[in-house]
């Protein structure tokens, strides 16, 4: 499953990014690494970007940058 399948509330862990380019980098940068625990904390209205908890850090990613990151649900 990708990081965009998990709702406000629920958690997972990053099993593999399969983003490339610069988009793989910014996605390491920001910690999505595999093993790291992410919580889904909310959404837009209109359901596109939604926040995540990384880290100790929210950041919110759109749905299309999520697709390229597998997790595992906890």
């Amino acid at each position: 499953m990708c990081l965009n399948d998990i709702n406000p509330g629920q958690r997972a862990l990053v099993r593999e990014l399969k983003a490339s380019g610069g988009m793989r980098r910014r996605l390491m940068d920001l910690g999505l690494t595999a093993g790291t625990p992410v919580e889904c904390v909310g959404r837009s209205p209109g359901g596109d970007p939604r926040a995540y908890l990384i880290r100790g850090a929210v950041i919110a990613l759109r749905g299309e940058d999520c697709r390229g990151i597998l997790v595992r649900p906890l």
